[in-house]
């Protein structure tokens, strides 16, 4: 029998549970002994001139070894794109937690007192705190861009897209920002060696890009760096790679010529690390009275912050515009706009959830406009499940699916025709307490990169196995996954097989983990390794037992290669091969007959609106994602309920908000909500697996899935509980006051001025 698909509970979990994980802050790694302690000095307003900077009170603080400015540099300029963000602020500062000095001390307690001795005078400029007051270009943040946009892409709006329409329906949307706020903080620590080689301990999702941005960085040659990932406190996005800080870690550890370690803060982390989301979309949908859609739009404004980090954010909302229906039109653009906010990077779906969004929204619109079941409209426009390989009008080429039954599915399993006569109820009742259901069909692209991944299989002389992989895992359970491939391919018991990662001296090669892409490129080389092994096993066991190569057979079960039909006559185990094999029983590969695989599902969410007061309660969320074949249901569970409680936070409770002035008013975890599990209810989690030919494994990645569906489908609940009443929309996080504003602009009463969501 096989172990793959089988409830295997996660070998990562018993150091995590008992000793507890070797983050940034806990390593005792002899190199790092006597290392300098690192405070970054962060700009307190969101857009001034520097006039000046004065750090000799901070040089003369107790413990304190340096203090670095943009005066003090010799880097080479920073990430390329339209306007490389300085190292340390040079001149002007675009945002508040901008780094504009850095602090070296010897113990980490001295480190804030000499922070605040850091003497900058500031006059502060115009600020553009949103998308609005970028797009006016009255204030230009930075000279040589066509006013504040960073990015232009995408085709023309053409005047006669909606002409055959009987209904057309226009909406400007609020994806909002929002902070990945991973449990643990970034941090790194690094040591110079002798030889002039730099050792970085990062917490990233890709040790191999971030080895590639500091030698890039730092003049060197890629073999000059060696970066090692120890246990990583969650991700999302946020952490592919080497950020700016890195880099000025390990130039300053070279310059004050001691090792140096910095591990950030909370609120440093909700104002300094880059952001998510952050989109302001027009959605248009039009077609015809039976529920046809027969054009659609999207025009999307993504807030870059100050310095554009990752433009192919909005791109990817507009690849994906079309979600899962076969529209005959559809058209987008994007523009990228400069604030004076945070940078925006990837976090969990990275463009990718904000297409979703607008195009949920925009068939719910559509459906309540015409008086129809927004499930009918769904089931109605879906693309036929006869239509794969499937090309939209924007570009991308989905494998496999059946998106109206994974609807079909999420329906019948929650009761739909009883959910909505129950709502039909209580608005009959007059009940304060309304009902509301709402659902979402998506489709995603997992892969999107295609770069492959590396695997490394060794058969040690014990029998044992030890495995290394390009992927990098921040809590997915990857080390669980790929050896439960190995097993299976092998026949060697999990128990005995180690699989490393994350040190670029043991794996030269490798892209890491984002976009769900692990199992698709990890788990293909980590099988591709296996069945190389197995093949140079078959020539030894061929020479061993004196027969020919087609006729041996690798006993799974037992970890035995044995002539075919002669079981009794004993055979060889892996343990007995490689003591005679010399080495010769390993295999390093790199997978490059993978592609981009598209993951699909329907979420259908229930909540309850108290509409005298606003407050959201959610209580019910069914979910099918479909990935294809499961390797490991615990994990895959795993996956699903934390995209879940992600993607309902954002519609509920989640934002980094700025106030006109351009300071972050959540930045601390008093501000910034997000869900516990005592406000989130049970998963209801409906399985449906449609394999994919585009990896040898027949998988689809799941990493961001359930938060790509979860979010609209709560939103469209919130909605739909207050529709009665005239609300139409609703925009995210769906906060009481919020809520409350909607009723009361419906009902014709003055809405409250919001001072802050």
């Amino acid at each position: 029998m096989s172990i793959v698909g089988t409830r295997v509970v996660r070998v990562e979990d018993d150091a995590l549970i008992t000793t507890g994980g070797t983050y940034i802050d806990d390593l005792r790694e002899e190199a790092l002994t006597g290392a300098l302690h690192a405070m970054f000095v962060r700009s307190p307003i969101a857009h001034a001139t520097i006039t000046s900077i004065d750090t000799s009170e901070a040089e003369s603080a107790p413990g304190v070894v340096a203090v670095y400015t943009a005066a003090d540099l010799d880097l080479a300029p920073g990430k390329a794109g339209p306007v490389p963000q300085p190292w340390l602020a040079d001149g002007v500062v675009r945002y508040v937690g901008e780094p504009v000095a850095l602090v070296l001390a010897e113990r980490a307690y001295q480190l804030a007192d000499a922070a605040e001795l850091v003497d900058v005078d500031y006059e502060p400029l115009d600020v553009v705190a949103d998308v609005e007051a970028a797009l006016t270009g009255e204030v230009v943040l930075h000279p040589g861009l066509d006013g504040n946009v960073a990015q232009t892409h995408g085709g023309e709006f053409h005047d006669d897209t909606f002409a055959d329409c009987d209904v057309v329906v226009t909406r400007t949307i609020v994806n909002q920002r929002v902070a990945p706020a991973p449990l643990e903080g970034r941090g790194a620590a690094c040591v110079w060696g002798a030889d002039g080689r730099v050792t970085m301990w990062l917490s990233t999702q890709n040790a191999h890009f971030a080895r590639s941005a500091l030698a890039k960085s730092l003049g060197l040659d890629t073999a000059q760096v060696r970066v090692v990932t120890p246990d990583v406190g969650g991700g999302f996005g946020a952490k592919i790679g080497a950020d700016p800080e890195a880099v000025l870690l390990a130039w300053a550890a070279r310059r004050a010529g001691r090792p140096v370690r910095w591990v950030e803060s909370r609120s440093e982390n909700l104002t300094a690390m880059t952001h998510g989301r952050a989109q302001r979309n027009t959605i248009t949908i039009g077609g015809r009275r039976d529920g046809t859609v027969l054009a659609f739009r999207l025009d999307v404004v993504q807030d870059a912050g100050a310095y554009p980090r990752t433009l192919y954010l909005p791109t990817l909302t507009e690849l994906m515009a079309a979600g899962v229906y076969a529209f005959p039109r559809v058209e987008t653009r994007s523009r990228a706009v400069v604030t004076n906010t945070t940078p925006i990077a990837a976090y969990r779906g990275a463009g990718r959830p904000e297409a979703t969004a607008a195009v949920e929204r925009a068939i719910d619109l559509f459906a309540a406009e015409i008086g129809a079941d927004p499930a009918d409209v769904r089931r109605k426009n879906a693309i036929p499940p006869d239509a794969f390989p499937h090309t939209t009008q924007t570009g991308a080429t989905y494998d496999t699916g059946d998106y109206a039954a994974a609807l079909d599915k999420v329906l019948d399993a929650a009761g739909y025709a009883r959910l909505r006569e129950e709502q039909a109820r209580r608005r009959a009742e007059g009940d304060p307490i309304a009902l509301g259901i709402g659902m979402s069909a998506y489709v995603e692209i997992t892969g999107a990169d295609a770069r492959g991944d590396s695997g490394r299989v060794v058969i040690n002389p014990d029998g044992t196995v030890t495995a290394y992989t390009g992927v990098s895992p921040h809590g997915q359970g990857i080390h669980t996954t790929f050896a439960m491939l190995l097993s299976d391919r092998l026949g060697v018991p999990m128990e005995k097989i180690t699989v490393r990662h994350g040190d670029t001296d043991e794996i030269p090669k490798g892209v890491g983990t984002m976009g769900s892409r692990s199992l698709q490129f990890g788990g293909s080389a980590m099988r591709k390794a296996a069945d190389e092994v197995i093949e140079k096993a078959r020539t030894l066991v061929a020479e061993e037992l004196e027969a020919a190569p087609g006729d041996l057979e690798l006993d799974t079960e037992s970890g035995t290669w044995r002539v075919r039909g002669a079981a009794s006559a004993g055979g060889v185990s892996w343990a007995q091969l490689a003591e005679r094999a010399d080495g010769e029983l390993t295999a390093d590969v790199w997978t490059d007959d993978v592609a981009p695989t598209f993951p699909f599902g329907a979420h259908l969410a229930v909540v309850e609106v108290d509409t005298l007061t606003g407050k959201v309660t959610l209580r019910r969320i069914v979910a099918v994602d479909d990935a294809g074949p499961v390797v490991n249901p615990v994990t895959f569970t795993g996956q699903r309920h934390g995209g879940l409680a992600q993607g309902a936070a954002q519609a509920l409770l989640e934002v980094m908000h700025y106030d006109a002035d351009g300071n972050p008013t959540t930045a601390t975890f008093a501000d910034y909500s997000f869900p516990t599990a005592a406000e989130l209810p049970d998963f209801e989690l409906v399985d449906m697996v449609t394999p994919t030919d585009r990896n040898p494994l027949g998988v689809k990645g799941i990493g961001e899935s359930a938060t790509i569906g979860s979010t609209p489908a709560v939103q469209n609940a919130v909605v739909d509980a207050l529709s009665h009443l005239g609300v139409t929309h609703v925009d995210m996080p769906a906060t009481p006051l919020r809520v409350w504003e909607a009723i009361q602009a419906a009902a014709g009463a003055p809405a409250r001025v919001r001072k802050a969501d």
